[in-house]
This record gives C-alpha cells, structure tokens and sequence, in this order.
C-alpha cells in the first residue's frame, strides 16, 4: 500500500509500505478514506519530536472496516467508523476513569508513572512516534487499529466524511479544553492559537453558552478563517504578550479572561533572544504562550493547556499561578469521552466542522502538504487527504 512516512525533520514522503495485518483478536483493518494533518504532527515534522526510524504518520482519519478480529463483536466489514486518536484498551484503570490517553495497555514499551520524560510517557497514539506506542497511523490507504472494539465509532450515513473527520482530534480537543475551564455559560473565553484546534475551541465555547470569546494569533489570515468561522473576537499578537494581555482586560473591565485555552504548544513563532533563552536554558522551544497565558487570565480564572509541552521549564511562573489562585489543567484530550456527545451535535447541526479546511489533496502530495502547513504558505489552515 501507499502511506506517509516521515524520514527526519521536514522530509515527509509517499511511500510503498507493507499493507497491515491482524496481529491482535481486538484489532480491525481499515481502508482510509479520509485523514488529515494535525498541528501536532508539525512537532513531528519540525524535529521538535524525534523520531530515528521510518514510521507512518497521522492520527486523523477515518474510513471503512476491511477486516475483523475475532474478538471484536460490535464491528463488521464495510461499517464506516471514525477513529479516537488515542489507543485505549477500554479496561485499565485510566480508561475506566475516562482517560483514555494515559492507558497502561497500549504503550507497554515507554509507559510509567513518573511522566513528561524521554521514556515515561502515557497512551499510545497513532503514528505519534515510537515515544508514544510506535504505531503506525492513518496517513495511508489502510491502518491497523487496536482495541476496535472500545475506540472506532460508527458514522451515520447522511453524513459525509468531512463532517465527521475532525471527531479524531481536534474537535474533542477543543472542547476538552473549554470543558477543563468549566464553561457554563456567561464566561469570557480567551484562547491562544487560531489553528483548527484553536478554531474548534472557539466553537466549543459558544456550545457551551460562553458570553465573550476571543481568539489570538500572530498571523492575520489565521483569525480572519477563525472570525468568519467561529464568530468570535480576535487580537494579533504583535510586539509581544504584554500588549496581547493589555487588550484582553480592556475587554474584561480589567480582570482578564475567566478561561484561557493554551493552543500553541511549544514551539511557538519566536525570536532570536526566545531561542537564545531555551538554548541556555536547555529547553525545547518556549512557554511564551502559556505565560501570556498565565497573564492574560483573571485572578481565579482556569488555563487549560491543549498545546504539546514535551520536557521541563524552568522559567515557569511559579509565583503568579500562586498569587492569581490559577486552575491549570493540561494534555492529551479524552476523545472517547466526548466523542459520543459531539456526533450528536454534528448529526444535529449545532456545530459546523468542515468549515476549516483550506487545502484537499490526495495522499500523494503529503509533502506538499506538511510544507505548505508547516510554513503557513497559501494561507493554510486546515489540509484533508485522501488516499
């Protein structure tokens, strides 16, 4: 089969591979008919997350089950299902408490409990690294998928692929992050990054009744899809985090946001003195983001971190999350928790996915693709492939 593989920093390429095969009695066969990239998977592409060998990307993607294990029992062939980025046995601890991310089944290899290190990491992920379980993902014409019998979901027939596609990730992330700020209506919401994560978060406050939702970001084109899509305020970023806060307690009668939404990461635009400042400092990338952050909620307010944060920093302020009385809540997104619900809204027509996508092209321009997206050329927002 055809799948994309990454082969170090920026080079993504359309291969042949090895089609995959059952190798467990919970595993199930799909044939891909839609995927996408993920900002996450620029971590990947950057090097900012390394990965030595050859592996097949993607962990957005959907499509049609081709063959079945003998265990799973809620699946068929030719069924049509979207997939749950991450890989959950259904039965350990974490999954029985709706975490599905931190697993102690899928990622034997790199699992324990101490977290955030080189070879303490949670659940496995599709084609997130050998970190992260080293399973290949859904940038292809078929995956392996574990555990089908806990993660795969079947997509009503009315609708269509795109619709549906986002279920993966970036939808349930989010909302992930507007559920960990306790949106219950009334709330002025801030979030950081206008990406489709950034954009889904800002759908996901208006579900969940926000008064005031506003989104930053340091390129224009971005916060124009983000307004025309998701209604919302916007603020370029531009000299520095400092101005960005000062217009978010403008708009606050001086208190600051009660949600801010981290959805950046760590590798953020930055300049000379930021990369200076990491490279004595040993860390990978910045928290700038989270800082402006910290800065930009009120005093009591909650900052939920959707942003990937991979090593130790220590320039964190420590002081002012004391002091303001800051909730932080942080990681992987539960999509199986949520997936469930936010089909009901798509089937429902509360909330409008597809809208997101700037790019469609078929796998074998993956390259151009990762490119165009890495780079933020022909203002790139969202890319769906089809194999």
């Amino acid at each position: 089969m055809k799948a994309a593989r990454i082969h170090g920093s920026q080079k993504v390429t359309y291969d042949t591979v090895d089609d995959p095969i059952i190798t467990h009695e919970r595993d199930i066969i799909l044939k891909v008919t839609a995927t996408a990239i993920c900002g996450s998977d620029l971590h990947i592409y950057s090097g900012g997350l390394p990965q030595p060998r050859p592996m097949v990307l993607g962990h957005e993607f959907m499509g049609i089950v081709e063959e079945v294990g003998a265990a799973v029992t809620t699946l068929r062939r030719g069924d049509r299902v979207v997939v749950p980025f991450p890989i959950a046995c259904g039965t350990c601890f974490f999954c029985h408490h709706h975490l599905p991310g931190h697993c102690e089944n899928s990622n034997l290899q790199n699992y324990g409990p101490e977290g955030g290190l080189l070879k303490q990491k949670g659940g496995a992920l599709f084609g997130y690294t050998d970190l992260y379980g080293g399973y290949d993902g859904g940038q292809a014409e078929y995956v392996r998928v574990p555990y089908a019998d806990y993660g795969p979901r079947l997509v009503p027939d009315n609708l269509t692929d795109e619709q549906v596609l986002f279920l993966t990730d970036i939808f349930p992330t989010g909302y992930t992050g507007i559920d960990w700020g306790e949106v219950n209506g009334g709330e002025t919401v801030a979030i950081f990054g206008s990406g489709p994560v950034g954009i889904m978060a800002a759908k996901s406050a208006w579900l969940r009744n926000a008064q005031k939702v506003i989104i930053v970001d340091t390129l224009q084109y971005r916060l124009d899809k983000a307004k025309a899509t998701a209604g919302c305020e916007t603020v370029l970023w531009g000299n520095g985090h400092e101005e960005v806060v000062d217009q978010i307690r403008s708009m606050t009668e001086g208190r600051g946001a009660d949600v801010c939404v981290e959805a950046v990461g760590f590798e953020p635009k930055r300049d000379l003195l930021d990369k200076a400042k990491a490279l004595v400092n040993l860390e990978r990338g910045s928290i700038k983001v989270l800082e402006a952050c910290m800065s930009a909620v009120r005093r009591g307010g909650i900052v939920s971190v959707l942003g990937v944060y991979p090593t130790t920093y220590d320039n964190f302020p420590l002081g002012q999350f004391f002091d303001k009385g800051i909730i932080l809540k942080g990681g992987q997104a539960p999509a199986h928790k949520y997936i469930d619900q936010l089909l009901h809204y798509v089937e429902e027509g509360r909330v409008k996915l597809d809208d997101v996508i700037t790019h469609r092209l078929p796998l074998s321009e993956v390259a151009h693709g990762y490119k165009i997206f890495y780079e933020k050329e022909d203002e790139c927002v969202k890319v769906i492939l089809t194999p």
